[in-house]
C-alpha cells in the first residue's frame, strides 16, 4: 500500500477523541434543550435558563470544533471542558461564579466530575499516543510518511 493510501484510510478513521467530541456535543445540546422543557422541579439536575443556555452553546461550539477534522482541536476541546466541568463541581462546593446564575444539584456536581475527570483522561490519551507525527505548520501535527 502507498504511502498516500495508508493516509488516506487513516483519514477515514476517527479517532477517539473526536468521537468523544461529537457524541458530548450533542448530547450537551440535547441536555441543554431538555432543560428548557422538563420543569425543574421534576429534573434531578439544575433547571436554571442560563444553563442550560451554556450547554447548547457550548455543545455547538464543540461541534464547531469536530467539524475542523483536527486531532489538536479534539483534544482541545476534550481536555478544556473537562477542566471546565471539573471547576464547575469545585464552584458549586466553593459558592463561586457562576452558582447563582447555574444553581447546581448535586447531581450535577457528580455528573461534573465523573464527566470532567473522563474528558481529560480521553484528550490526554489522545496527545500522549499519536504515533509517526511531528510538528507541522500551525502547530497541527501530521504524518511523517
Amino acid at each position: 500500500m502507498t504511502s498516500k493510501l495508508k493516509r488516506v484510510e487513516r483519514e477515514k478513521k476517527m479517532s477517539l477523541n473526536r468521537i468523544v467530541l461529537i457524541v458530548f456535543s450533542l448530547v450537551l445540546i440535547v441536555i441543554g434543550v431538555l432543560g428548557f422543557l422538563i420543569p425543574a422541579e421534576s429534573s434531578l439536575t439544575s433547571g436554571a435558563s442560563s444553563y442550560n443556555a451554556f450547554h447548547i452553546v457550548s455543545g455547538f461550539v464543540g461541534i464547531v470544533f469536530w467539524i475542523a477534522k483536527k486531532e489538536r482541536a479534539a483534544e482541545t476541546f476534550n481536555i478544556g471542558f473537562g477542566l471546565i466541568d471539573l471547576y464547575q463541581a469545585l464552584a458549586s462546593f466553593q459558592h463561586l461564579f457562576p452558582e447563582q446564575y447555574f444553581r447546581w444539584t448535586r447531581t450535577d456536581d457528580v455528573l461534573h466530575i465523573v464527566i470532567g475527570i473522563f474528558l481529560i483522561a480521553v484528550g490526554c490519551y489522545g496527545m500522549i499516543n499519536r504515533k509517526d507525527v511531528k510538528t507541522g505548520s500551525g502547530g497541527d501535527r501530521v504524518s511523517r510518511h
